[in-house]
């Protein structure tokens, strides 16, 4: 048996407007218990439709089965049955759709009307730290001034660790450096060579004797060198 039509919900464009605007659409009521009365009628009559069509589907059958006995033909008989019961169903629509709007009308306003004394969760600190818009700017600057002094912090925190890293690598080289000359004065010593402070400063003063004369002999060479060059362009 083939199911009954079901109505879509139709709501005119003024009244859909009105519906759609925040005092009757009661947010804080929608916010407190988390759905709207508009919302909870829709679910309430889409419930009757379909508690309504399968009764009335019942009913059919039922009538049916019992004029079947009376009635010769039987096609005709479940024509005429859909009929009556598709005019009993438009007919209990109507009646409900009265009904729903006064269900409506009671829900906005003695059920699911929050008092003016009842407060979110969230709203109960601003009822206890009451604060003018002032202060409440005042607040908001401050904490962007806190966040730009965290960001600088944060900047600083961030050279100091680089600049840790490059101490740290120093270091190491460093002690790199302190190690060869703790091997180098066990060799000396080891070797019977003397005092290991007094030969150093010896080689470093021979090392820089050794760097000026090498000095000395880059300038005479790139002075030869010119001088070659120029005698070789007035003979050409």
């Amino acid at each position: 048996m083939p199911e009954l039509q079901q109505e879509s919900v139709n709501i005119p464009a003024e009244k859909s407007e009105e519906a759609m605007s925040p005092s009757s659409l009661k947010l804080y009521e929608a916010q407190f218990f988390g759905f709207t009365p508009q919302t909870c009628m829709v679910r309430v009559y889409s419930a009757f439709q379909d508690c309504l069509n399968e009764l009335l589907l019942v009913v059919e059958a039922v009538f049916v089965r019992k004029l079947s006995g009376t009635e010769p033909n039987g096609e005709q008989l479940h024509l005429r049955a859909r009929e009556c019961t598709q005019k009993l169903q438009i007919f209990l629509q109507e009646r409900f759709k009265r009904l729903s709007g006064r269900m409506e009308t009671v829900l906005v306003n003695n059920v699911l009307s929050v008092p003016p004394n009842v407060l979110l969760p969230d709203d109960q600190p601003h009822k206890k730290y009451p604060q003018r818009l002032e202060e409440v700017l005042k607040l908001e600057s401050s904490l962007a001034e806190l966040q730009q002094a965290y960001q600088v912090e944060v900047c600083a925190r961030q050279a100091l660790l680089a600049e840790l890293e490059e101490q740290r690598e120093v270091q190491e080289q460093l002690d790199g450096i302190l190690r060869w000359i703790g091997e180098l004065q066990a060799a000396w010593m080891q070797e019977g060579m003397g005092s290991f402070h007094n030969s150093f400063c010896v080689m470093m003063q021979s090392v820089k004797k050794l760097q000026a004369v090498f000095g000395e002999i880059n300038k005479k060479s790139k002075r030869l060198d010119e001088d070659s060059s120029v005698g070789w362009t007035h003979m050409v």
